[in-house]
């Protein structure tokens, strides 16, 4: 596949998983009000909850990200390359102002972007990134991580993860009906209350493990994504799968201030690996990076 057909077969399928997530947040939303007194408060609540939540990841969440991280505004002379690396990638991705550059004191080789727009963005690398990467492979991971910002992955990521935060509250509220009773629902005996009964049970259960799911796999199709639109970006898929090899055979890849919050965001997860797995897999915040090193090696 070129990298113009994988660009697009990744924006579809990630809107497409964008889509059934707000449909499955909406569906317990309804649930959950049927056990309240309406089904129409419950998808009420569940947007009204949804938008506050965002509106405060929107304009908080970057630096809350980078305060934990522990990262620090890059400065000239000492990382003038770096600047001027992440401005003239920039401009060759049409950004109207360059994202603002960040360094973590770490030996560990990783990267991450953030920012609720392109105009409010920032790029962070490791220090140990800069010392082991050439500068074709550093061009390639810039490229990588300023594609996450031309294409709205932050937004696209930040909206996936309030609604995960919205599915484990509804389904709390969903369990506290069943501990409690229900309340403006009379418990009556016909099939629609005990098919909700039977599907609020489920939901209560599993719907947070369903959403991070859906929520991880928003994020392994952005890294395919962003892979493609840095390999179009530099013209050179080669720098980098480079870059991707040197950070699978790090000895040391865990950065020390990342946690589960933050590790999506990060180029290669900040964690030490252990075998995969389905399940593994499936919960896994980024694809295989072998598999990422094929594709851009097809390119």
């Amino acid at each position: 596949m070129g990298i113009y057909e994988e660009i697009a077969s990744n924006k579809r399928r990630s809107y497409l998983l964008v889509f059934f997530f707000l449909v499955f947040v909406i569906f317990i939303g309804y649930v959950v009000g049927f056990f309240y007194g309406s089904g129409y408060f419950g998808i009420g609540m569940a947007l009204f909850i949804g938008i506050i939540y965002f509106l405060f990841s929107y304009y908080g969440g970057a630096n809350a990200i980078l305060a934990m991280t522990k990262a620090k505004e890059a400065k000239k002379p000492q990382y003038t390359y770096l600047i001027n690396t992440v401005e003239g990638i920039s401009i060759a991705a049409g950004l109207s102002k360059p994202p603002k550059v960040y360094v973590i004191e770490d030996s560990a080789l990783n990267a991450f972007a953030t920012g609720r727009d392109p105009e409010h963005s920032s790029v962070t690398v490791t220090t140990g990134l800069m010392e082991k990467l050439n500068k074709l492979e550093l061009e390639g991971v810039i490229a990588h991580e300023i594609s996450h910002i031309k294409n709205f992955d932050i937004r696209v990521m930040m909206l996936a993860a309030v609604m995960v935060g919205m599915t484990v509250l509804l389904s709390d509220f969903l369990l506290r009906s069943f501990l409690w009773g229900s309340h403006g629902r009379k418990k009556e005996g016909g099939n629609l209350t005990v098919i909700f009964i039977v599907v609020g049970l489920v939901l209560a259960i599993l719907a947070p493990l369903i959403g991070e799911a859906i929520k991880l796999a928003i994020s392994r199709k952005r890294e395919y994504l962003a892979d493609a639109s840095g390999a179009l970006l530099t013209r050179y898929p080669k720098g980098l799968a480079d870059a991707l090899r040197k950070i699978r055979n790090d000895p040391d890849p865990l950065v020390d201030h990342a946690n589960k919050a933050t590790a999506h965001l990060f180029i290669s997860t900040p964690f030490r690996q252990s075998k995969r797995s389905f399940i593994k897999n499936l919960f896994s915040t980024h694809p295989p990076i072998d598999d990422r090193i094929k594709r851009l090696e097809k390119m």
